[in-house]
């Protein structure tokens, strides 16, 4: 069993993208341990509960059905505070949820959790993002002030989803799909070392994955690092980090033994 760790802000993370993990590294039997920046119990977006606009553009009726069994869930009520994770080697993973709204930037932009984040990616233990959770791994420097990402593939929420969002509901909504004036992908572009280290995906804009259908979806994998773009990917990224931590758990073998 390992161990993953799932840092939250305290509200309107996306429901999708924590309950499906959750659910998933359950059912595979892996302790997820939840981290909040004081150890409040955190909540989602209430928007994609309910329908972002005229009850559309919200989380589909599972990953809902599974954020309503992950709030009784003990580890979810009573999240660790981001101070107590002083020391991450007990730790065999994270995984990096996203959503866009207010409430996100507590995390995104947490300087105490990048700094955690750069102590856990120089273990070189898997390390899954997703949507606008590749921004903390963007933005966590190195001793040379490179990003973390500085020579690795990634995705992230693509522009053109995340401006085709907005521009659909900034009459009802304003600024609810614009986190921060630039684009995600224009930041985590920034922080890497060539244009072809970032990859778009296939273009869509409604189909979604699921457990047993991956058409549609599309994540990267380079290393221990796995990034995704939206609420769509989450089932697949959700399998192939449970799929990593079990390589990455599984003892090596001795020269003689390998094939």
């Amino acid at each position: 069993m390992a161990r993953v760790l799932f840092p939250l802000p305290d509200h309107d993370f996306d429901v999708t993208e924590v309950a499906v993990p959750w659910k998933l590294l359950r059912d595979a039997g892996h302790e997820v341990c939840f981290v909040t920046e004081a150890g409040s119990r955190p909540a989602a977006d209430p928007l994609l509960l309910r329908g972002v606009l005229f009850g559309q553009l919200g989380a589909e009726p599972e990953p809902k059905a599974f954020y309503a069994a992950l709030c009784d869930d003990q580890e979810f009520c009573k999240p660790l505070a981001w101070n107590e994770l002083a020391d991450l080697r007990e730790a065999d993973g994270i995984f990096l949820a996203g959503g866009h709204a207010p409430g996100m930037k507590q995390y995104l932009g947490s300087a105490h959790l990048q700094a955690l984040l750069l102590d856990f990616w120089q273990t070189g233990r898997p390390v899954a993002a997703i949507c606008h959770g590749v921004l903390p791994l963007a933005r966590t420097r190195d001793a040379h002030g490179q990003s973390v990402l500085h020579g690795r593939r990634t995705t992230c929420l693509p522009r053109y989803m995340e401006r085709t969002a907005y521009w659909l509901t900034a009459w009802k909504l304003g600024r609810y799909y614009r986190t921060y004036p630039a684009y995600v992908e224009q930041e985590v572009r920034a922080a890497l070392a060539r244009p072809e280290d970032f990859e778009r995906g296939p273009l869509t804009l409604t189909r979604r994955g699921t457990s047993s259908d991956e058409r549609g979806t599309f994540i990267v994998e380079d290393g221990n690092y796995l990034s995704a773009r939206w609420p769509g990917d989450a089932y697949r990224l959700s399998q192939a980090f449970i799929s990593k931590l079990a390589c990455s758990a599984a003892p090596s073998l001795p020269p003689e033994q390998r094939h």
